[in-house]
């Protein structure tokens, strides 16, 4: 299977330092547009729909190109022939040495909110997306947490997160619909990005994955919820969480699925934008949360606006 991979890992500077392909035995190289032409490094998983930290822009001149090429061509994402994920099933792993004493709303937190995001509102809005295997799906299945206490590491090589997500699911979901999301202690520092998602393979089998920086305190990363009824730290996770979650449905990796002109997927395109005070989920709980992209609500024009001011965003509320 060939996988379409767009990376960038980024530092304090802002310059993109990487890009990589995953690499199978028929591997070919596909390219997002927009994309950098370095491809020197080809060994590790794709670093996909990665959630940057409010007003960190990676590349600035490509940002007002996009944004001066918006007026002229439609900002709807378009399909590129890979799967989806018709349903999920998902697990949280708690990787690092402070989770083996943790007493807040985290853990809790996020079990929550994966079994509440299942058959929501919030996740209907990306069910207009169809794949290769079928129509992005609304229903979770959530199979709690796991706890690694070992010392967690930053996000800047997604191998080592594969291998992380390898050591603690042992029986990943067979039919290749795991979504295994990594939340560490580790600080983001001077990273410029909250999260981001990735594909590859655990004992032989197809999964998604995501990766999480300890998020408490950070201003760059946090949706400033004023509701509270998460802390500051659970409401951060749980907003890019969503980002993720909703990124890794529509466009799985796989060699890839829904995404625009310049790679961005429907996560991307409404990031740091909020259609409402809060959402509520299936199960009844509340989060500050992003809207997400769709093409319909865009072309009906019943969406609200994202940074750029096109109205293609939904809220789920």
């Amino acid at each position: 299977m060939t996988i379409k991979l767009l990376s960038a890992l980024v530092c304090a500077s802002g310059i993109a330092v990487g890009l990589a392909t995953v690499g199978t035995a028929n591997a070919q190289e596909v390219q997002r547009p927009g994309a950098s032409e370095d491809l020197n490094v080809k060994t590790d998983p794709p670093m996909l729909g990665i959630h940057w930290a409010r007003g960190f822009e990676p590349n600035p001149r490509a940002a007002e190109e996009a944004k001066a090429a918006g007026s002229r061509r439609s900002p709807d994402m378009t399909y590129h022939g890979g799967k989806i994920m018709p349903s999920s099933v998902t697990k949280a792993i708690f990787w690092g040495t402070s989770w083996a004493t943790y007493s807040g709303d985290k853990i809790t937190g996020m079990d929550t909110w994966y079994t509440g995001f299942s058959n929501s509102n919030y996740a209907k809005a990306s069910d207009e997306y169809t794949g290769s295997n079928g129509t992005v799906g609304p229903m979770v299945t959530h199979g709690g947490h796991v706890i690694d206490s070992s010392a967690s590491t930053g996000g800047g090589n997604t191998t080592t997160i594969l291998n992380e997500v390898c050591k603690v699911i042992t029986n990943p979901d067979s039919a290749g619909n795991g979504y295994y999301a990594v939340y560490t202690d580790t600080p983001r520092g001077n990273a410029g990005y909250c999260a981001w998602h990735s594909a590859g393979t655990c004992h032989g089998v197809p999964v998604q994955f995501a990766f999480f920086f300890k998020l408490d305190g950070d201003a760059g990363c946090d949706p400033q919820d004023t509701s509270g009824l998460h802390s500051q730290g659970l409401a951060a996770i749980a907003n890019v969480s969503g980002h993720e979650l909703s990124e890794a449905r529509s466009d799985p990796a796989s060699p890839g699925a829904w995404y625009d002109s310049s790679g961005q997927e429907n996560g991307d395109k409404c990031a740091w934008t909020f259609g409402a005070p809060l959402v509520t989920f299936s199960n009844g709980s509340e989060w500050k949360i992003q809207g997400e992209w769709s093409n319909a609500a865009y072309n009906a024009g019943t969406g609200y606006p994202n940074s750029s001011g096109q109205k293609g965003c939904l809220s789920g509320k």
